[in-house]
């Protein structure tokens, strides 16, 4: 089985490109703090290659913004290629099969909401842990 599932910040603001049959690509990276003791007072993370297709790419370059917290759902895949000068190279990716959003309301407050998903907690108070109180009147929910 092969799935992988990071929680981390952006790097940069996502890259699109099209491929020459117009399928969108985006490209990004994300920064994963190491569970562990912070050294020096900065936190240890490690740095991952992600790569998003079709409607997943557009969705991404339109509302993923360097230092927006993200979390990725995917695989890991492995790329190898000769460059110009004859030597072997290799490289690891994700391949993103589904994105989420993973701030809070309040640390990404001029944010755009997803476009498919409704906001249910827009006029909620934050109780001050990044979770919303629901109240039993509203006929929005699903269930």
């Amino acid at each position: 089985m092969n799935k992988v599932i990071l929680l981390g910040r952006l790097v940069a603001d996502p890259e699109i490109r099209y491929t020459q049959s117009n399928i969108p690509m985006a490209r990004f990276r994300i920064a994963v703090n190491r569970p562990g003791k912070p050294q020096d007072g900065q936190q240890n993370a490690d740095f991952f290659q992600v790569t998003a297709w079709r409607n997943t790419a557009e969705f991404v370059s339109k509302y993923f913004r360097k230092g927006q917290q993200v979390l990725v759902e995917g695989y890991l895949r492995n790329n190898s290629w000769t460059d110009q000068q004859g030597n072997k190279r290799y490289s690891d990716e994700i391949h993103v099969e589904n994105v989420f959003f993973a701030d809070s309301k309040r640390d990404n407050g001029n944010a755009a909401p997803p476009v498919s998903a409704p906001n249910f907690q827009a006029d909620m108070p934050d109780n001050g842990d990044g979770f919303y109180a629901l109240s039993e009147d509203d006929e929005d929910l699903p269930f």
